[in-house]
């Protein structure tokens, strides 16, 4: 059973197949600049093929999709499209419509596109994605999974902003959430480490990367995360400002004359890390911070009082977390900003161990300190994979 999952740009399309039977991912690739005089594509396979590259261009998304699958297909990952048992889609946002995945139809096409204005640089890249691979393997089960699904229940408390109720009804405004993919896949991976049910275990998950997030979860249900409407709140991201007062944003309105364009462009692009410091990757960050650029010192400060902000608020909120959860390319790679995430929150039952902090993680590793109340893990996430596992249960499901 091949499941490919598709995670499609404006002039990108990266993929992923799996073969669900196994349990294992059986090719990867990405292809950048389409539309460009010069295409790149970049497959790799688990076989003997072992890496492709490709510059020749690529004109459209339909195009570069049909090449993805004539390549899967001459590699031997894959003998035919329409072997395929499913294709699955990360869309971004899925508003308060879609609370799961979905399998795709003219009318759940017709919903996303009506949902552009809450995504409008992600959702249309979304679209484009899953109109070229319904047209180039017709036939074939295909399955939107949504980014925002897992916030889904979130409370009205948690989601609502205090704006007049008409404002909010009439444009949407509320609290959607993101990387929800992620939070759900590395909270069910706790569970099963835990030796728990999901239903009884209360998580702080910390999805930290270029993007960030952290998520409230009680009982196994989210019930409040970090980003809001966009996934410009919360913590400092790599670009992202994170956290903002809107008094600032109105001042910012006015001083540079109501260019709304130059200022969301600032926000979303120019601020964050890079705001901070002049480099968006916390690697360099770290390094500079550590050959004593004050500048970067400070922006690390600033993400660690973010990160411990909410872990307590969260702590809070949930009752009493069992354990705390980082993920993501920080999260996962970064034993300092854990260790300084975690350090004096001893009176919370968190307590590291420097020690297995320092480890190279596994798949799941616990690096809490012997003792401790709520227990520390790491666990790797695989957005991708889940995608493909919600894709398969989506198409039984639909089936019955």
């Amino acid at each position: 059973m091949k499941v490919l999952v598709i995670n499609s740009g404006s002039s990108s399309i990266k993929y992923r197949l799996f073969d669900m039977a196994a349990g294992k991912e059986q090719a990867a690739g990405v292809l950048e600049r389409i539309g460009e005089e010069t295409s790149r594509l970049i497959h790799r396979s688990t076989g003997a093929v072992g890496e492709v590259c490709e510059n020749d261009p690529i004109a459209t998304h339909r195009e570069g999709f049909a090449r993805i699958a004539t390549l899967l297909r001459d590699t031997g990952d894959l003998e035919r499209t329409d072997a395929l048992f499913g294709i699955g889609h990360r869309v971004v946002h899925g508003g308060a419509v879609f609370r799961e995945p979905v399998v795709i139809d003219d009318g759940v096409i017709a919903t996303i596109r009506s949902l552009i204005p809450l995504a409008p640089l992600h959702n249309p890249a979304n679209l484009v994605g899953i109109e070229a691979a319904v047209e180039t393997a017709p036939g074939i089960p295909q399955v939107a999974v949504f980014d925002t699904a897992f916030h889904q229940t979130i409370g009205p408390e948690a989601f609502h902003y205090a704006l007049p109720r008409q404002v909010t009804q009439t444009h949407g405004i509320r609290r959607y959430g993101f990387h929800g993919t992620s939070h759900a896949f590395v909270a069910q991976k706790a569970a099963e480490f835990l030796k728990t049910p999901p239903a009884r275990l209360n998580l702080i998950t910390l999805h930290l990367g270029n993007g960030a997030s952290v998520a409230a979860i009680k009982n196994g249900r989210c019930i409040d995360t970090s980003m809001g409407m966009t996934p410009l709140e919360g913590l400092i991201m790599g670009t992202r400002c994170g956290d903002l007062d809107p008094g600032a944003l109105l001042y910012l309105l006015k001083k540079t004359g109501g260019d709304a364009a130059a200022v969301d462009e600032m926000l979303n692009r120019d601020s964050g890390l890079k705001g901070i410091c002049g480099e968006n990757d916390m690697r360099e960050v770290m390094q500079m911070a550590e050959a004593g650029n004050a500048a970067a010192r400070l922006a690390v400060d600033m993400v660690v009082h973010r990160i411990k902000k909410y872990i307590g608020a969260y702590h809070a909120i949930i009752g009493g977390a069992h354990a705390v959860v980082f993920t993501g390319g920080i999260g996962e790679n970064a034993p300092e900003i854990r260790r300084r995430a975690c350090d004096g929150l001893s009176h919370l039952g968190i307590t590291i161990d420097t020690g297995l902090n320092r480890g190279m993680p596994s798949e799941v590793s616990s690096i809490n300190a012997a003792g401790s109340p709520v227990r520390i893990l790491v666990v790797r996430t695989n957005e991708e994979l889940a995608i493909a596992q919600q894709a398969v249960a989506c198409i039984r499901t639909a089936s019955k």
